[in-house]
Formats: structure tokens, sequence, C-alpha cells
């Protein structure tokens, strides 16, 4: 999964970046600190693969991985070219969700590239420029589609199709928004809309927010109201904590963490909220070797699944030896859960899920 953080400049992108990642991007008080995006790897946090890693002290621990890309904060008229224009919105472009960070605090010493602390106003900013490129890349597909209507009846419904997009677009809406049928969303699978991408809103709060709750700040539950509306997720973080906690050890982060009462961190609910957006879960493989997460697609099959770990493992798969993590867990070893009948053999149509503790056999 590759998540783009996006957001006007200075509202703490770079920061929560550095925080996820630990990858030292440069994070300054003036816009467009952040030109050419910085890419980073986290790993994802998994109880169950911890749980693993105790019960079979292997000599390699590989957790899932999310692809974060901090991409040059936005300006009013970007599509047009304004700051780093036409380059930001090809970013954004590359990845499957945006992380949208808005700021969500005042302080006196942090400029705004608007000059003022107005979240919803900045999320409407970047979703206009979103739109506003929607629209020309749009209308550029429907004229391809009308000249090409001489000689092809067919593509009628595809210029009907594009004439209700860009009329939904002009009327300052995002595409994801729009209500599409099966065929609908087949024809619009080539064409990549910006405003089509799923996004999750880090509202980047202040200490004293974590401290006395979200609810409580009225910039806060403003993202949470203009969010709903659009059926988006809003995680409140504040980057500084997490910039303070992300090079703890796990014994002082976690006495860190229940100092300002945080059950998770932002890292954490990020790459939560994100798997849940795009539909993705994880399978475990587990052995002395290696205890390792796989991230697939939710819906994959046995075979596909197994073309995670190598594509000689699809080629030649014969059965999936399965067993749910909890079920695993609650027998204390694999040797308990196999005379107990709880290891299931499974064949090319079963549907992973998510905690599958599985071990592939194929032949090739």
């Amino acid at each position: 999964m590759k998540l783009g953080i996006v957001g006007l400049p200075n509202v703490g992108k770079s920061t929560l970046f550095n925080a996820i990642t630990n990858a030292g991007a440069e994070a300054a008080n003036y816009p467009f600190c952040t030109i050419e995006p910085n890419v980073g790897i986290a790993p994802v946090p998994d109880e169950r693969l911890d749980a693993l890693a105790k019960m079979y002290s292997p000599e390699k621990y590989t957790p899932a991985i999310l692809e974060i890309v901090d991409i040059a904060g936005l300006v009013k008229g970007a599509s047009e070219g304004e700051g780093l224009g036409n380059k930001f919105l090809s970013h954004i472009r590359e990845v499957d969700a945006i992380l949208h960070v808005v700021r969500c605090f005042k302080n006196d010493d942090i400029s705004h590239v608007e000059g003022s602390i107005d979240p919803v106003r900045d999320i409407e900013i970047i979703d206009m420029e979103l739109i506003l490129s929607d629209i020309e890349l749009t209308e550029r597909r429907l004229d391809r589609s009308r000249k090409a209507l001489k000689g092809d009846k067919s593509i009628q419904t595809e210029i009907d199709l594009f004439e209700k997009v860009i009329e939904h677009l002009k009327n300052g809406n995002n595409a994801r928004t729009m209500s599409l049928t099966d065929d609908e969303k087949g024809l619009m699978s080539d064409l990549p809309l910006l405003s089509m991408k799923p996004v999750i809103y880090a509202a980047n709060v202040d200490e004293d927010t974590l401290i006395s709750g979200p609810e409580k700040n009225e910039l806060y539950e403003a993202v949470v109201g203009h969010a709903s509306a659009e059926g988006s997720q809003v995680i409140p973080v504040c980057a500084e904590i997490e910039a303070q906690i992300s090079g703890m050890e796990p014994q002082d982060k976690a006495a860190f963490m229940e100092e300002y009462g945080l059950k998770s961190s932002g890292l954490d609910r990020i790459v939560d909220a994100g798997y849940r957006l795009l539909g993705l879960i994880s399978f475990l493989t587990a052995g002395p070797k290696e205890v390792r997460a796989w991230t697939i697609v939710n819906g994959t099959k046995a075979p596909q699944a197994a073309g995670k770990i190598h594509s000689d493992f699809e080629r030649g798969f014969i059965r999936a030896e399965v067993i749910s993590f909890d079920d695993l867990m609650a027998c204390g070893s694999m040797a308990a859960a196999r005379e107990k009948g709880l290891l299931r053999s499974e064949g090319k149509d079963y549907v992973m899920k998510d905690g599958d503790v599985t071990l592939f056999r194929f032949n090739v």
C-alpha cells in the first residue's frame, strides 16, 4: 500500500512523515520545504506477529510494510501551475490513497500560508485543486471520445459518463462521492482522477487536545463534520508527540503513551485506517526460520496469496494448510492444533482470512 501525505504548507506533513518512518525528511517553517517527494517504509505493527515470534523464536522477523510518500505542500492555484503545481499533482497520481494532514492547532510561531487557521477551508483549497485538475483531464478524454464517435457509435456510453463526471466535478464535488454502476466504474478504471482516490484525514492537534480529548477541539470537530459528509475517516494525531515517541525504546514509548492516555500511536491508527480503507488484510507465515506478515486484498484466494510469497507457489499450488491465529494461540503450538484437528487443508477456491497462519504446499 502506498499512502501519499498531502496538505497545505506548514501543517505538519513532514513532521508526521518523519515520526512514522524515521526517514529524516527536512521539516521547517517555510512553504515548499518538501520539493521532491520523500519516500519512507514503515513496518506495520501487528501484535499477532509478536506472539508468533515468542512461540517460534525465529531467526528473522518480517512485518508487513507501509510505503509512505511525503508530497510537497500545495497552494491555491496549483492546478494552474502555482507553487509546485503540476509536479505535486503528478505525485498524487502514483499513490493508492491520500493521507490529508490538516492543521487543527493554533501557534503564532508557526506561520500559515493562508494567514489564519481554518481546517475546513484548507481541505476545500486542496480539494478544489484536485477537482480542477480532474475536470481538465476528463474534458480531454471527452474530446477524444467525441472524435472517435464518428466511427464507433458504442462510444456514446463513454461520452455520457464523462459528461456526467464533468458536471459532478464542476459542482465542486469530489469524484469519489459519485454514485457509479459497476459498468461505469469499469469505464472509469483507466481515467486516473485525483479526487477519486480514497482519503483519510489526519487532524494535527496540539498536546493539550490529546490530554483533554479531541472532541473538545472545535477545529478538529469541524474536520469531523466535513469528513462525515463524504464518508471519510478522521484520525487525531499530534505530529510533535509522534516525533518524540518514534525513536523511543518500547518500554519508554509505552510509559510515555500511558502518560498521555494514548492506547495506540498515530502510526497504528493510520495503518489500521489505511488497511480498512483499501480493503487489505494480512496472512501470516511462521516457523523457526522466519515469522512474517503478508499483505493481500480482502477476497484473495489461496493460490494468489501463495503467489505473494513466490510465483512458483502459485503456479504449482497443491493446497494451503491453514489455522486461524486465535486457534493457534489457544492451542499453544502447531502440534497441539494438529492433534485437535484445527489445522485445515484448503484448496484453490479458499478465500484467505485476516490472521490466517498458513503453510502452502506446492509442486513445480
